[in-house]
């Protein structure tokens, strides 16, 4: 079985394999023993922060196979992004000019840096390893997210957001950055994307100009790419589309990738999912839906896929397996969402 929980400082060496099979372009998982180790103790001290006010701790999960113990996948959610570093994008804004002496009207694109998305919660670092796609493990390594801030609102902002990869090709050359941010940084894509994902961005508030770039003046390439994902990300981005989260002209400042968003109320996990006092036994095999099913706790979150009957007396029925899964007994409640 495939079960999601909180990272343990015992997943570094899983972690660290993990993250060499992602390429470039994953900045938050970089493949860094030591930086690796300081995302897991952030990740520890965010499970063990009091509620409050939210701020810049990364609430790190991962998959496991239960029956070898292994863990092969990873997902995050950051609490509050912008709160101790600029969390920056560039917004796609639209300019009309017109002459009237030459009866000519002009619409142009330009991108401008924000930090529009101050306040608002993450969600980020989501990998699944490539033997391990298929099945129902990508669904649950990313949604399981939203089922943890439906049971603990009070950590997270109003609204999620989602910064997808955007395109480079196999010897990770990014169009975009080519035509941008190599201006100005001088550094080739991996070495500026591997610096900021590593924590370092303070030396985008240093080169990045903060005048406007118009679009028409990049490359035809450049302009392809903006607001397209990487082809290995496009099932990520269909799976949180679905869930309501939609892109408003947000681009991120390396790759063009787009950063997608929505209220954390209309999220459909977070509407659909609800909680609700279970029962151990044996549901009907000929009424049970797909469910993503978790405990309610915050240090010990657990969930997973499930084939369970919708609610009879104000109770659902889960079998052992999953009870032993989620580490609940009778008595206790468990959130469900079924798709």
């Amino acid at each position: 079985m495939m079960v999601i929980r909180p990272v343990k400082m015992d997943d570094l060496d899983d972690i660290v394999s993990l993250a060499g099979k992602t390429g470039t372009g994953l900045t938050t998982l970089p493949h860094s023993r030591t930086h690796l180790k300081d995302k897991i103790e952030d990740s520890l001290f965010a499970f063990d922060k009091n509620d409050g006010e939210p701020g810049d701790e990364c609430y790190l999960f991962v998959l496991e196979d239960t029956q070898t113990g292994q863990v092969v996948g990873t997902s995050g959610i950051v609490a509050a992004v912008g709160t101790s570093k600029p969390f920056y994008t560039y917004k796609m804004n639209t300019e009309v000019h017109y002459s009237i002496s030459m009866d000519i009207y002009q619409k142009l694109n330009f991108l401008t840096l924000t930090n529009d998305f101050t306040g608002a919660s993450e969600i980020c670092t989501l990998f699944l390893s490539p033997d391990f796609r298929g099945g129902g493990n990508g669904i649950l390594l990313s949604k399981s997210r939203f089922l943890f801030m439906a049971q603990h609102p009070r950590r997270f902002g109003d609204v999620v957001v989602a910064e997808m990869r955007g395109v480079s090709d196999e010897e990770g050359h990014s169009p975009f950055w080519e035509n941008v941010g190599r201006h100005f940084f001088g550094v080739d894509f991996e070495t500026a994307d591997r610096a900021n994902g590593e924590g370092n961005n303070q030396f985008i508030a240093e080169l990045m100009p903060h005048h406007p770039v118009y679009v028409p003046m990049l490359s035809e390439a450049a302009q392809a790419v903006l607001g397209e994902v990487h082809p290995q990300t496009k099932p990520a981005v269909q799976m949180l589309k679905a869930e309501g989260l939609r892109y408003s002209g947000y681009v991120d400042i390396f790759d063009g990738g787009p950063t997608i968003e929505a209220p954390v109320k209309e999220v459909r996990t977070v509407q659909e999912s609800f909680e609700i006092e279970f029962e151990i036994g044996i549901p009907d095999s000929g009424a049970t839906s797909n469910a993503m099913i978790s405990n309610t706790q915050m240090r010990d979150f657990r969930a997973c896929l499930a084939k369970i009957a919708p609610p009879c007396d104000h109770k659902v029925v889960i079998t052992q397996e999953y009870a032993d899964a989620l580490e609940v007994k009778n008595g206790d409640t468990i959130r469900v969402r079924f798709y």
